[in-house]
């Protein structure tokens, strides 16, 4: 009997915790009480997915305007030292590509077979596996494979970055994307508009300034490969304006070890040659030729 209540009221305990135990009439019903039976497909769970939706739709929107996709520079397919590169999400098939035994004469299995048959088996999943236990841990057949394949794609993924990298180190090459954001810092830190790609590509041509200075006819190995006019040819760039991205010492630094395809001249002029080189070469910029 409860203490401070009448001798003639039930009281009702749960368990052993001395708690009344509470009646709610107006509590509804959980669908869990109605074995085989679930919650109505339309409106209630399809309006929950739509509003899920809508949010989802609602931020992704919102990114997009408030950062916009980056506008690459035009294709160039004069550029030889641009070195391809597909998107993080298939590098594992790109890299995959690069091994003797899935390119060349067997591309076809490489390209069809492998991807066709892991994800042939990811389709077939549900059908293949019926059992009804969902632990990892007891299903070693079907986990060791999904970790075995998420492994070998994290390793192809990695290996495959680290040659990109590789290879823009060697070759002295600087990614568009970081070269684009480069020049807009600069552009920001001087003041001036951030250079629009498209603009660029159809500007007015940049004039040779001093050309009566005697490094140019020290530069006439350079004009060789990048034209009298400097104007370059084929994949070789256009020595004009290249003071607006590049330094005296940077230039010096190309023409004294090279760069890409560019030989180092190193043996063909003295260090004060490079030097006076490199000063007539930094001074051809936009700006100094109008």
């Amino acid at each position: 009997m409860a203490h401070g209540h009448k001798s003639t009221e039930k009281v009702v305990y749960v368990g052993d915790s001395r708690v009344r135990k509470g009646t709610m009439p107006n509590t509804p019903v959980d669908y869990t009480a109605f074995p085989g039976k679930s919650e109505a497909f339309i409106p209630n769970f399809l309006l929950k997915e739509w509003m899920v939706g809508v949010v989802a739709l609602v931020g992704f929107l919102v990114l997009t305007i408030a950062h916009p996709a980056p506008l690459g520079y035009p294709a160039d397919p004069t550029n030889a030292s641009f070195i391809p590169m597909p998107d993080w999400y298939f590098l594992f098939l790109y890299q995959l590509l690069k091994y003797p035994y899935v390119s060349g004469d067997y591309v076809v299995l490489g390209t069809m077979g492998i991807p066709g048959v892991a994800f042939g088996a990811l389709l077939l999943a549900p059908f293949l596996d019926t059992g009804k236990e969902r632990r990892f841990y007891k299903r070693p057949i079907a986990a060791s494979l999904m970790i075995l394949s998420v492994l070998a794609c994290v390793y192809l993924t990695k290996v495959s970055w680290d040659h990109y990298q590789h290879q823009l180190e060697i070759n002295h090459v600087t990614p568009e994307h970081i070269d684009r954001a480069e020049k807009a810092r600069q552009a920001f830190e001087a003041g001036k508009p951030r250079p629009n790609p498209i603009q660029q590509a159809g500007a007015a041509e940049v004039p040779i300034v001093d050309a009566d200075d005697p490094a140019m006819e020290l530069a006439a190995t350079c004009l060789q490969c990048h034209g009298t006019d400097m104007k370059g040819q084929g994949s070789i760039p256009s020595l004009r304006g290249v003071g607006d991205h590049l330094s005296q010492e940077e230039i010096a630094d190309i023409i004294t070890n090279g760069r890409g395809a560019m030989p180092a001249q190193a043996d063909k002029h003295s260090a004060e040659e490079i030097e006076q080189i490199a000063a007539w070469l930094a001074k051809q910029k936009a700006e100094a030729g109008e």
